[in-house]
């Protein structure tokens, strides 16, 4: 009950949001007067209105995701009462908690496992075993539990599939892999933290066993905050997954607009089959292409409840990186002539909102300097875009931020803290977006941002 009052409360916060930026920006208008009434042609010229009255009808492009991320937000539950485990975690299959490393953190890797093991055995759950496959030895402690693959420096894959795809192809390699089909695999990152939320939802989506693959959402508020900035820019990263990957998960079950790379729960028959094994083309953003494979082999996905932890970035260099890195692997992934356009719809949509970004996110800053005179529906469309974009920060903000351990002033602060740095956090985005689809910085490469406060063993750059 309590739940269904949160989601009601946060149905009127959007109202709110929605009525105030449309009438801030015109899309519902209470006198007939025109709230511009220059004309832009003599102002700015033919050159100057063209391009003004181009980026203003652009933004249209993001609506399907925009949408998307509004139905998942205000639709589905987005405080549901913590799910009880449906069956005995004694009775289910084996999972394989897998996390990627290169090695360079090798303290931060066997602290985050011990906590892991930590939660999985005060759940209950004794059917597991953390995999750490690795490029360099981190020597874990001998545990039944544990199980350390250090990848051959002289490995390579039949396709020639480079980076975090690679390990996980050797994974799957006869004479490494110890999995049935009928095992589970959890795939983290070397900083994801299980919860006993998360843990409990991986544990009833493989026991009804009704989809192959399924994802829940990640956090990044929960501990330590290294970057003020990059931690509340995350909000919309979270914002998103209760919006578009819930959406796209719990009622297509399929992900069209891709998915995140860790907290990946996966049937161990069904990757056998699928490999990772994809080229170089899968080997940027070997999630999205894994996803979009399955997709087209007929394989379905749920999303999970319960939510994981990692931290944000430690710095906007490594936040604009980690952005740049992800764009140009969906490019690839979305030039890819293996999957189909069935399949990848979604991922089109997203490259051309990016591929005009840098102009659409210019309205930002043109709107108030350089006004034009436009038709109330093309500003109800924008206000309605802007409005879902402020909710995604702002839920994001509910879902990071504790109030218990922050108390009621912190708390409603870092609610508004997102919508204050927004036009910010956009610029950063666009940036990174600049760098990888116009610049082509680093197109080839596995960038790693900094995990932890010690210094790295090696380079973060391949």
């Amino acid at each position: 009950m309590l739940s269904r009052i949160k989601q009601l409360l946060l149905l009127c916060l959007y109202m709110a949001i929605f009525v105030i930026n449309e009438m801030g920006i015109g899309g519902i208008r209470i006198s007939d007067i025109p709230r511009v009434t220059l004309d832009p042609w003599v102002t700015y010229g033919y050159a100057g209105t063209i391009y003004l009255y181009t980026i203003r009808v652009l933004c249209v492009i993001s609506l399907p995701l925009v949408i998307s991320n509004i139905i998942g937000l205000l639709l589905f539950n987005t405080f549901k009462e913590k799910t009880p485990l449906k069956s005995s975690p004694l009775l289910g299959p084996l999972l394989c908690i897998r996390t990627v490393t290169r090695g360079d953190y090798p303290d931060m890797v066997a602290k985050n496992v011990e906590r892991n093991i930590k939660t999985c055995l005060e759940l209950g759950l004794d059917n597991f075993i953390v995999e750490v496959v690795t490029d360099k030895a981190i020597n874990l402690k001998k545990d039944r539990h544990i199980r350390e693959l250090v990848v051959p420096a002289q490995y390579k894959t039949k396709n020639g599939t480079l980076f975090k795809a690679r390990a996980l192809q050797y994974c799957l390699e006869n004479g490494v892999n110890m999995l049935q089909s009928s095992d589970w695999i959890i795939h983290l990152d070397e900083e994801t933290l299980l919860t006993k939320d998360s843990l409990t939802g991986v544990i009833n989506f493989v026991t009804e066993g009704q989809h192959s693959f399924g994802q829940g959402v990640i956090t990044y508020a929960n501990e330590e905050i290294q970057s003020w900035f990059t931690t509340i820019a995350d909000t919309v990263r979270v914002g998103m997954d209760y919006g578009i990957i819930r959406f796209s998960l719990s009622y297509l079950h399929r992900p069209y607009f891709s998915w995140k790379g860790s907290y990946v729960v996966a049937n161990a028959g069904a990757e056998l089959k699928l490999t990772w094994d994809h080229g170089p083309e899968g080997s940027i953003a070997e999630d999205c292409y894994m996803a979009m494979l399955a997709m087209r082999e007929g394989y379905t996905f749920d999303f999970i409840e319960g939510d994981m932890w990692e931290k944000s970035t430690f710095n906007v260099k490594d936040f604009m990186k980690q952005r740049s890195r992800w764009v140009q692997g969906i490019f690839k992934v979305f030039k890819c002539r293996e999957i189909p356009w069935r399949c990848k719809w979604g991922l089109s949509i997203m490259v051309f909102a990016w591929l005009t970004m840098p102009f659409t996110t210019s309205n930002i800053f043109l709107a108030g300097i350089c006004p034009i005179p436009t038709p109330q529906w093309l500003d109800f469309l924008m206000g309605f875009i802007g409005s879902v974009f402020m909710l995604m920060y702002v839920v994001g903000a509910m879902k990071s931020f504790n109030i218990k351990r922050l108390g009621i002033t912190r708390y409603v602060l870092l609610l508004l803290a997102p919508l204050i740095i927004m036009p910010l956090s956009v610029l950063v985005e666009t940036v990174s977006v600049i760098n990888a689809m116009y610049l082509g910085l680093n197109k080839n490469s596995f960038y790693v941002v900094k995990k932890d406060t010690v210094q790295l063993i090696n380079s973060n750059v391949v």
